[in-house]
């Protein structure tokens, strides 16, 4: 009987509003993986780029360096961007998504979208558990998984030599002559993480 008098209160409660205005009071607007919450107190920010209105529109913003500055180069030059990914397996997954409708406005709105793969980030692995040591990948797996990324890309984006096709470049290009990756994977494989935040020198 009690449990169902509560639950009438909170249909009651529900009814009059009371969900909505906690919603506001503990979740203030927000931008979400490209979900926006309605803005309900500032005024928006009005563009006048097409790059950044698409990009408004959609809710990808959460926030700038120079806004305005960026809003007036998209309007009179291409503007490249880039963002990076790890071929540590032969396919994205869905979480890759934003990111790659993001490149995609880019290139809609008449910009140079960059693909930078992680060949030579990519060759330390990935972690499929926190007590279980980073796989190493050879050069050979590595590039079977960007040659297999790549198509995921051709889906969404226009590669090419013009001023606003698409590119994609590999990491590995320029780590490996820095022997970067080398030193990360078998020197720094000896050196807790935790021991080394116990430093002074690092706190």
């Amino acid at each position: 009987k009690r449990e169902g008098r509560e639950t009438r209160r909170f249909i009651a409660w529900s009814q009059r509003g009371g969900h909505r205005r906690t919603h506001r009071r503990l979740f203030p607007p927000l931008l979400v993986l490209g979900a926006r919450f309605p803005q309900t107190e500032a005024e928006p920010m009005t563009y006048n780029s097409t790059l950044l209105r698409l990009l408004d529109e959609r809710g990808y913003i959460h926030q700038f360096t120079d806004a305005e500055g960026l809003d007036a180069m998209a309007g009179k030059q291409v503007v490249p961007g880039y963002i990076g990914f790890d071929p540590t397996a032969p396919s994205l997954h869905v979480g890759h998504l934003v990111s790659i409708m993001m490149l995609r406005q880019l290139q809609r709105a008449g910009h140079k979208p960059i693909v930078v793969m992680g060949g030579g980030t990519g060759k330390i692995g990935d972690p499929s558990f926190k007590d279980e040591a980073r796989k190493l990948l050879t050069e050979d797996l590595i590039k079977e998984n960007v040659a297999s990324i790549r198509r995921v890309f051709e889906r969404f984006l226009t590669f090419g030599d013009g001023p606003s096709d698409a590119i994609m470049v590999d990491n590995a290009e320029w780590l490996d002559k820095l022997e970067y990756i080398p030193f990360l994977r078998d020197i720094g494989q000896h050196f807790s993480i935790n021991r080394m935040l116990s430093f002074d020198s690092v706190k």
